[in-house]
């Protein structure tokens, strides 16, 4: 069980890093408002095609985030399984014993009465 935790805990990371990754590469929507007016160049759709590069992003995106949330569910599924005859920490303590010798509490002194209970005398 260890096991499948750590994987998928390393690809929920894994996940993670690379949906940031192509998140900030994707142009906004601001970008296309540009572009129309002759700004910006041709930089991703030289690489992916005309309109390419946006389709492979973002679908690239939604398939990053599914495998990020299908891990996410998983991890919290199997990280609440208990073995089912765990019981309290408490229950599982020794008893305690009391001690062989019972040691006597002295009484506290009795205040001082009169002078001595003025500080620095």
């Amino acid at each position: 069980m260890n096991i499948v935790m750590t994987i998928l805990l390393a690809v929920q990371l894994l996940s993670a890093i690379a949906m940031i990754g192509l998140i900030l590469v994707q142009h906004g929507k601001g970008a296309d408002a540009g572009a129309a007016f002759g700004g910006g160049g041709a930089g991703s759709a030289s690489l992916f095609g005309a309109t390419g590069g946006a389709n492979f992003l973002s679908r690239s995106t939604a398939v990053l985030a599914s495998v990020f949330l299908v891990c996410t569910l998983a991890l919290a599924y199997f990280g609440n399984l208990r073995p089912a005859s765990s019981g309290s920490v408490l229950e599982k303590l020794p008893a305690e014993t009391a001690p062989a010798t019972t040691q006597q509490i002295p009484a506290p002194a009795q205040p001082a009465t009169g002078a001595g209970q003025i500080p620095g005398q």
